[in-house]
């Protein structure tokens, strides 16, 4: 018969052996950041509406964005998604390294998902209509998300782990040395304002079309650098996830402890670089790439090490179309399919209540239909 202290020591040895193939929290984690894009926000807006309430109004007030400076949950949101796209590095373009496919293949396919995300932005952000080159907006989230993957990927197939590391600093590091030694023309050194830094700057002299608010975008091309710094830490976190020969544990404890001390670092960086996430300064890249490794250990350790999954289908049928549901409001109008399906509830609750209603309806009904291309196994990939 065999003892219960060798079944402990068997099933450590299989987690320090076992190399996982597919991360399911990943997949939840995803759905969780996607939640809040999809309407999940508009639940806490509507209460606090609905209420009046001081406490209502606060947790409100962390889905909305600062003006500059400083920093809401609500931002995290973006950076968490580059993250995740960073960590699934290793299971995918990794994978595809293993079973003999090369570089340079692996490096075209990294461009042309760049490529397709950048299109998608466009769209996006103009819609399918012609337009002067003046009125469109070309910067846009997808659009950052396929050039900083792109970069982050390109590191990934030629370079190792410490090189890895390596550049994840250069382009922090040599972002906040050039926002601290330039400004825009007529502004002194190191000015950090919307019209005097150098990132918008060189953005308003380079990029065409418009700018998102005139004289800035916080999509813009030049604060994509450091964005690529969240990219590599995502790959790097995947790379540690995807190990053998480390128990699950350790890796939950590495991530935690790592996350910890970039949120130290960021707030002592944020006395000379504030920050901000218009900007994306370094000392941002640390604050949310902290809480991303925090949130990844909390997942990973509940879904993955103890194997409390059922709870966490409702996120993953969100993430495994993530995509998908952030564009599908340019070609569904939501509010109008909730209404016909819901609008009798939302009547029925009448005032103040009625708008908390309807915004669980509405993400209810994205839901479903996600759920119905989730039971066909019908996924956009890009």
């Amino acid at each position: 018969m065999v003892t219960t202290a060798t079944q402990a020591s068997a099933k450590q040895a299989d987690d320090i052996n076992a190399a996982p193939t597919r991360l399911f929290s990943l997949d939840a984690l995803r759905g969780f950041d996607m939640f809040w894009i999809m309407g999940g926000e508009e639940i806490f807006h509507g209460m606090a509406k609905a209420t009046g309430s001081p406490f209502w109004g606060a947790i409100a007030n962390q889905f909305t964005h600062p003006d500059w400076n400083g920093f809401h949950l609500y931002d995290l949101i973006f950076p968490l998604f580059l993250f995740m796209a960073g960590v699934s590095t290793p299971f995918s373009v990794g994978r595809e390294l293993e079973k003999g496919k090369s570089k340079q293949q692996l490096l075209l396919r990294v461009i042309k998902r760049a490529f397709i995300l950048v299109l998608l932005g466009l769209v996006v952000n103009n819609g399918l209509k012609i337009m002067p080159i003046s009125q469109i907006r070309f910067p846009s989230v997808l659009g950052r998300i396929g050039i900083a993957y792109m970069f982050a990927n390109i590191i990934y197939l030629y370079s190792k782990e410490r090189w890895q590391m390596f550049w994840f600093g250069f382009f922090i590091i040599g972002y906040w040395l050039l926002l601290k030694f330039t400004s825009a023309p007529g502004f002194p050194m190191g000015d950090l304002t919307m019209q005097g830094n150098f990132a918008s700057f060189v953005d308003r002299s380079i990029l065409p079309g418009r700018l998102y608010l005139g004289i800035h975008d916080p999509e813009g091309l030049f604060s994509t650098i450091p964005a690529i710094s969240t990219g590599i830490l995502g790959i790097l976190t995947g790379t540690l996830l995807k190990k053998g020969g480390i128990t699950q544990m350790r890796k939950v404890a590495t991530m935690s402890v790592i996350g910890v001390i970039f949120l130290i670092l960021a707030q002592i960086w944020n006395l000379d670089f504030p920050i901000n996430k218009n900007l994306w300064t370094s000392s941002f890249v640390l604050h949310v790439g902290g809480l991303s490794l925090l949130l990844m250990a909390l997942f990973y350790y509940i879904i993955d090490v103890k194997g409390y999954q059922k709870w966490a289908f409702y996120f993953r049928v969100i993430g495994m179309n993530s995509i998908l549901i952030y564009i599908s409001g340019h070609f569904i109008k939501w509010d109008y399919t909730t209404e016909g399906f819901f609008g009798w509830i939302g009547q029925l609750v009448g005032n103040p209540y009625n708008i908390v209603v309807m915004a669980i309806c509405y993400v209810m009904v994205k839901w479903v239909f996600l759920y119905y291309l989730y039971t066909k196994k019908t996924f956009l990939r890009v």
